[in-house]
């Protein structure tokens, strides 16, 4: 019976068609190389980790949309906001105050 070396059973355990990707240090930061295949759009990616699986999810910013915005505040209808007179803009002065 002949034993296997570490990496033939790391290679059989990962599957020879699955993909890879490199680690490596960047400084005081782990920072992986993905394979062309796996590439993200932008500057940063969400991590997050579940068990021991670490998830690059891409962050895309929606560009502002200014008619949602105003739909959505016209949604809104104006029912949560308190009617508000002039005087009550006003604050109220105190005419005892001494800066003494």
């Amino acid at each position: 019976m002949a034993t296997k070396n570490i990496k033939e059973i790391a290679d059989a355990k990962a599957g020879p068609s699955e993909p890879r990707a490199k680690l490596f240090m960047h400084g005081r930061s782990q920072a992986v190389r993905l394979p062309k295949a796996f590439r993200l759009p932008g500057k940063e990616v969400r991590v997050s980790k579940i068990g021991d699986k670490v998830i690059l999810e891409p962050l895309q910013k929606e560009p502002f949309d200014a008619k949602r915005f105003w739909a959505e505040i016209d949604a809104l209808g104006g029912r949560d906001f308190p009617e508000v007179r002039d005087d009550d803009l006003r604050p109220e002065l105190d005419d005892d105050v001494s800066f003494d």
